[in-house]
């Protein structure tokens, strides 16, 4: 049962408060975890916690898998609602902020990974384009590389854990440059093609990849900024508090909904439309374009995963109003 808030006024946060700071913590931590057992369920062929649920009886080490990863679940959610029920006193700016650098993190990883990999999977497609691979690599890792598989395991990965360490020191991605690289990527289309006569198809394709990326990356960072439309016939007239529910509602009934479906959908199985490209390393048709068709997949779990903690960060900023905690919601550069 929620207690009285700790101030007559109102001005410092209390057991209720900490209920819906549990509400949206949990539901981005089960976000984590969920995308945690999808890699188990279908990369390491794991069962699954809704395994335990199913009509085949589990036994031995893999009913052991399948209660590990239902306990993942549950303890996540207890944990937090543990945490928040010791923490009465917190305010919801603070984890709204810790979603928001989340999200920073998470984009930030993308962005740096898309630049790294599509400069060096370019540069490798030229040099196979050229027939130029053997002489600098060797003919055997001059093969390898032309396989997806190997390519992305080898080359890719190691890509994203290095950019996952750049975004770490470096989370501040204004999405300016990222327009500015597939303003470069397009325009040496057009200067090699119309001066040098010369066009191959991973040219092509690193425009698509990078406009995929600026295209779904940017949508969180536009979320803080409130570059999203709105229909504000209405909304523009409300007072704070007003639009504070509007948006709090918005979060939890449309936008976190939305998301989930995104990955509910897109990693539901195998053959799914997420999970399919990335588990067979899907490439184009075109022969000697970018190996990054199946990374262009993921970008669709990098946009719902962004857009949920961004959702949930925007929810608690306006319950911050709602329960007298802020006036107005903070700039999108204090966001």
């Amino acid at each position: 049962m929620a207690t009285a808030r700790s101030d007559a006024d109102g001005s410092r946060p209390g057991t209720a408060d900490a209920l819906y700071r549990a509400l949206a913590l949990s539901l981005g931590a089960t976000t984590f975890v969920y995308l945690f057992n999808n890699y188990l369920d279908f990369w390491q062929n794991w069962p699954g916690a809704v395994s335990m649920f199913g009509e085949a009886p589990l036994r031995g080490t893999a009913l052991f898998k399948a209660w590990l990863q239902l306990a993942s679940y549950v303890v996540t959610v207890v944990a937090v609602i543990v945490i928040t029920l010791r923490t009465p006193e917190r305010r919801f700016a603070s984890d709204a902020a810790l979603l928001s650098s989340i999200t920073a993190y998470v984009i930030a990883t993308a962005f740096w990974s898309v630049f790294f990999i599509g400069i060096v999977d370019g540069v490798i497609s030229f040099l196979r384009v050229e027939g130029l691979l053997p002489a600098v690599f060797g003919e055997t890792l001059a093969q390898r590389l032309g396989v997806s598989s190997f390519r992305g395991a080898y080359v890719h990965l190691p890509l994203i854990l290095i950019a996952a360490v750049v975004a770490w020191f470096k989370r501040g991605i204004d999405f300016i440059w990222l327009s500015l690289l597939v303003v470069v990527a397009e325009f040496q289309i057009v200067i090699a093609r119309f001066i040098f006569s010369y066009e191959q198809a991973f040219m092509g394709d690193l425009v698509r990849f990078w406009y995929a990326a600026l295209f779904l990356f940017a949508s969180a960072h536009t979320l803080v900024a409130e570059g999203h439309v709105r229909v504000d016939v209405l909304f523009t007239h409300f007072t704070e508090k007003r639009k504070a529910l509007v948006n709090a509602w918005g979060s939890l009934v449309l936008g976190v909904p939305l998301c989930w479906t995104i990955l509910g959908v897109g990693m539901a199985g195998k053959a799914s439309v997420i999970n399919s490209p990335l588990l067979y390393f899907e490439t184009s048709q075109s022969g000697f374009g970018l190996y990054v068709k199946y990374l262009m997949a993921g970008f669709l779990a990098v946009y719902a995963v962004s857009m949920m903690t961004q959702f949930l960060a925007y929810f608690l900023d306006s319950m911050a109003i709602l329960r007298g905690q802020a006036d107005t919601y903070p700039t999108p550069e204090a966001s």
